[in-house]
């Protein structure tokens, strides 16, 4: 059955009716059956709320359901006294007032009829239909004999399931909590406190993502009431102080009247109280409150142009306080919310917010999806015919959503569901990012484009070698930002997989679960990359402080003595400049050095031209032969690699040199750098001509964006 409880305060209404008075209720629940053409005096609230929203609703299935609930439930009575019959009728008054449809407030007063009582969900589904049924099942409790420790987690999972093929069940089960909350000081407060969490952590979250602020601010104000009693209490305290007839909002409420009539604007100017959590927000942030801080003014209009036209007015007519404003009818929330946001300065320099919408929007703000009604129901009159579906289109599934409904079939076990549904759910902004094909990506503030690869690729992004960020080469570590367009771009190497490093930038569960699942099953392949090696007859790399200092002051390195290439003039020893390793068809020239010998650059070099700017003659060199080929003793040259850092990356890269048949002298990987490495390779290779080759087979490797031609500035030698 469900949690019960006394009011733990009576936190700021929005809504003018009356709460039940459920000891009425309870009495009037028990007066006997009524005639059948006459509607049963315990569903007239709903019946009156219900035909406030639909004025043309059929009230005969109500009439049915409250029957049957009424029946299934006679003899169980509630822990606060009253008959349980009360709280599907509460729950089910909630929905009324938010202006819930039929088919929702039916299935809301036979909620817990499959759970506590004898009636089965075939006996739900012959006398109501599948929709009715597939709500009722979806708000349906398991079992703890059956689930054990693992039942919450996994009814919750249950719940998100059902939701995501029809968010009417979600909206039930907030009202029932709602309900619940309400009179939850029945309870042990140690039992008090955990359900409390439970509501802060999951329903609130889902409430507002949903945006049901009707819901959701006093299932806030009665969480904060029961797990922060002291501060509750202070807060309502400020809110008794501050109220009375000379309260600043009252005038500038009367001036911004006054402006709009004058303007010609018709339109509908409140006072809107804040929550108890909001106004205990706003002393954090401020410190000391302001008059105007524990309300604000709401605007209602026909039209979206008349929301402009009174923002213009507005900011005409008062000092406006342009930080404050914020358009979110050009660009909603997530949640479905619109409105425009903005503050102005009233008489004796008070602050005032306030807030502009329709009042299509103003029901959509308050009730969220619940204002939409049924997202099945056909409009032929306005929607074009359509392909018959598989799937029916539910206009009210948000991306957050379809998200949660796919991490959410790789967390099998419960305990790591619970943990990352209530992490998901804290974070409570979302991002919308491109991707080049047309498509777009909903994600979580904070996302990088890790998390883009999962949710664009599924586990197919284990191979994600980096991104492009609005055409700019980018890490996985990148955050994105609203807007933004992301090309992720994947290695051909399918056996290639994350790195430990990722877990650091994933934000999404998906991402997460993901990565972390690959690491468990490849533990021996998730290991750190190898900073340097040194293979061939070369020398031994310097050690890393030396190749710091390497790295940093420009250098000339000499080469291998090159017995293809002449020089003009008298007979000396010619070497390949190792900073830039010329190898044929390069076009040479070179210059005398200390010693008497001569080292040849390619011409592009930015030796060369370090070297004339000094007066260094140049002196003409070429290769030996007409061909542009060196002698049998092959070529050696340094190639640059530029890759996003990998597992298995230095295994690869050898492997491609290895099948050009060039033998490595020395390597050198630099540590990584916001997961990009630097690889540097003095390679001999047996013949000049192969070099395109083996540089193309380079770039092929998975990771590596782009191969070249070493070039080291060098001063004079």
């Amino acid at each position: 059955m469900s949690a019960e409880a006394a009011d733990p305060g009576a936190p700021l209404r929005r809504r003018s009716r009356p709460r039940i008075d459920l000891r009425r209720l309870g009495r009037v629940a028990l007066l006997g059956p009524v005639p059948r053409d006459r509607l049963p005096d315990a569903i007239g609230h709903v019946a009156e709320a219900h035909r406030a929203h639909h004025p043309d609703a059929d009230l005969t299935i109500l009439r049915r359901a409250y029957v049957l609930a009424e029946s299934s439930h006679r003899g169980q009575m509630r822990k606060s006294g009253e008959p349980y019959i009360t709280h599907p009728l509460a729950v089910t008054l909630i929905l009324a007032e938010l202006g819930a449809e039929t088919t929702t407030l039916t299935a809301s007063l036979l909620h817990d009829t499959v759970e506590d009582t004898e009636v089965t969900l075939d006996q739900v589904r012959e006398q109501f239909g599948d929709e009715v049924c597939y709500l009722v099942d979806g708000v349906t409790k398991l079992e703890k004999v059956d689930y054990g420790a693992a039942a919450e987690p996994e009814t919750f999972r249950k719940m998100l399931v059902a939701t995501g093929n029809d968010v009417r069940v979600m909206s039930i089960k907030l009202a029932d909590r709602l309900h619940n909350m309400r009179t939850l000081g029945v309870m042990r407060p140690e039992k008090q406190a955990r359900i409390a969490k439970v509501t802060r952590d999951v329903l609130i979250p889902l409430a507002e993502r949903l945006g049901v602020q009707a819901l959701k601010t006093e299932l806030e104000d009665l969480v904060f009431a029961i797990l922060h009693p002291e501060e509750y209490e202070h807060t309502r305290a400020l809110i008794a102080a501050a109220a009375g007839p000379d309260a600043p909002l009252d005038t500038i409420a009367d001036n911004v009247r006054g402006t709009l009539r004058d303007a010609g604007i018709s339109a509908e100017v409140l006072i809107r109280p804040r929550h108890f959590v909001s106004v205990h927000r706003v002393r954090r942030k401020r410190g000391e409150l302001r008059g105007t801080d524990f309300g604000r003014l709401l605007v209602l209009v026909a039209e979206d142009a008349d929301c402009y036209a009174v923002l213009g007015e507005l900011h005409t007519c008062f000092t406006p306080v342009i930080s404050e404003f914020k358009d979110f009818i050009a660009a909603p929330k997530f949640n479905l919310y619109q409105s425009l946001h903005t503050a102005v300065v009233g008489p004796g320099g008070a602050v005032a917010e306030v807030l502009i919408r329709t009042h299509r929007m103003h029901k959509v703000a308050e009730a969220g999806v619940v204002a939409l009604g049924n997202p099945y129901a056909q409009d032929h009159a306005a929607a074009p015919q359509t392909e018959p579906s598989d799937e029916r289109a539910d206009p009210t599934r948000p991306g957050w959503l379809s998200r949660l409904l796919d991490w959410q079939e790789s967390a099998t076990d419960p305990d790591t569901f619970w943990t990352t549904l209530r992490a998901d759910l804290a974070q409570d902004r979302e991002i919308t990012v491109f991707r080049t094909d047309g498509g777009t990506l909903g994600l979580p503030a904070g996302a990088s484009c890790v998390d883009a690869a999962y949710a664009q690729y599924g586990d197919r992004a284990h191979t994600s070698i980096g991104a492009r960020v609005n055409g700019r080469l980018a890490t996985l570590s990148t955050v994105l930002s609203d807007g933004d367009t992301v090309q992720l771009l994947l290695a051909q190497d399918t056996a290639s997989g994350p790195s430990p490093d990722w877990l650091d930038h994933a934000r999404t569960p998906a991402a997460r679960i993901a990565i972390t699942a690959w690491l468990t099953d490849h533990p021996d392949e998730a290991k750190p990359t190898p900073s340097t090696m040194t293979s061939g007859p070369g020398p031994a790399e310097p050690a890393a402080p030396e190749r710091a200092a390497q790295a940093t002051a420009p250098r000339t390195r000499s080469g291998p003595r090159a017995t293809g290439v002449v020089v003009d003039g008298p007979d000396a020893p010619v070497r390949l400049a190792g900073c830039c390793t010329p190898v044929p068809p390069d076009e040479l020239t070179g210059f005398v050095v200390r010693g008497g010998a001569v080292t040849v650059h390619r011409r592009e070099c930015p030796a060369v031209a370090a070297m004339q700017e000094i007066g260094r003659a140049p002196v003409g060199a070429r290769w030996a032969d007409a061909g542009g080929r060196e002698s049998d003793a092959g070529c050696r040259v340094t190639l640059v690699a530029e890759s996003f850092g990998r597992p298995r990356l230095l295994a690869d890269l050898t492997e491609a040199i290895a099948t050009a048949e060039a033998a490595i002298v020395s390597a050198t990987v630099e540590p990584p750098s916001e997961q990009r490495v630097r690889h540097t390779y003095t390679l001999q290779l047996p013949d000049a001509a192969g070099l395109p080759a083996l540089m193309r087979a380079m770039r092929e490797v998975a990771g590596v964006y782009d191969v070249s031609r070493a070039q080291h500035p060098a001063p004079a030698g």
